[in-house]
């Protein structure tokens, strides 16, 4: 049986170290589990996907930036809550045409409040899978 009263995990992905541990500081201050990786590639490495319940990702990073890693979440967890940040507000209003899921775009520096009223959000909205008969 599945626990009913675990914590939300949410994942944060972003190349500079501050943010990484101001966001950990914030989601932890709001009783979420946090998950810091400093690229895409070490999120999608880690194994660790089937386990988070939100993603935060900075857009503009070396090799695959944060709608890339957007899409390749949501290939792997339709539903899953992707929220995006930038210092670069030329980066948040460039969505992709292809974008599948659900997702909120926030500007450096943000609301810490604001940003956390979207993670409530997106995990209150977000599209559960099917249980099989």
């Amino acid at each position: 049986m599945a626990d009913l009263h675990r914590r939300f995990v949410i994942a944060v992905v972003d190349d500079d170290q501050h943010v990484l541990e101001s966001l950990e500081s914030l989601l932890d201050s709001a009783d979420y589990d946090v998950r810091l990786f400093s690229s895409p590639a070490a999120l999608l490495e880690s194994g660790g996907l089937p386990e988070i319940d939100c993603l935060i990702s900075d857009v503009a990073m070396p090799v695959m930036d944060g709608f890339a890693l957007g899409r390749a979440l949501h290939a792997a967890r339709p539903g899953l809550p992707v929220i995006l940040i930038s210092g670069r507000s030329d980066l948040l209003h460039r969505a992709p045409l292809d974008w599948a899921g659900p997702y909120r775009v926030f500007k450096k520096p943000f609301n810490g409040q604001e940003l956390l009223i979207a993670v409530h959000d997106g995990l209150r909205t977000r599209r559960l899978p099917t249980p099989s008969p």
